[in-house]
């Protein structure tokens, strides 16, 4: 039976969670994703599950946070002045915003702390610094 191995198209589903159990996304009721292995669509430790398993094998990868999302990197914590946000907004820990790069693109972004003056925005991926599981099965090789 053939394997899947770099290049290859492949279809899977898969059920993401974190170390202590909490689902954080799963293609169940939907249809497999699709990416090409080792293209760099995925995150390197799911990739690396993937590439190798033969058609309807099943496999549970724990992928350390340095090859999903990477670690917290305090780079990416942001002051913003208060008088630079929209007037009706009152941020509060937590909240999810979109900041605008310089070419226009939207970036996802959370409120980390709100002090007098400056709100401090975490541009970090919301699953950086955390260990995952993944629940693999590999539906389909092209």
């Amino acid at each position: 039976m053939s394997k899947a191995k770099q290049g290859d198209n492949v279809k899977v589903h898969y059920t993401g969670r974190l170390k202590d159990g909490t689902v954080f996304d799963s293609s169940e009721g939907r249809e497999p994703l699709g990416f090409q292995v080792g293209a760099g669509q995925m995150i390197k430790g799911f990739d690396a599950a993937v590439d190798g398993m033969e058609k309807g094998q099943k496999v549970t990868a724990e992928i350390p946070a340095a090859e999903a999302y990477g670690e917290v990197n305090p780079e990416l914590y942001f002051d913003v002045p208060k008088a630079n946000l929209p007037e009706d907004l009152k941020p509060e820990v937590g909240q999810q915003l979109a900041m605008s790069q310089p070419d226009g693109q939207q970036v996802p972004v959370k409120v980390k702390e709100v002090k007098e003056d400056v709100v401090i925005i975490d541009a970090n991926h919301d699953l950086a610094g955390k260990d995952l599981v993944f629940d693999i099965e590999l539906v389909e090789i092209a």
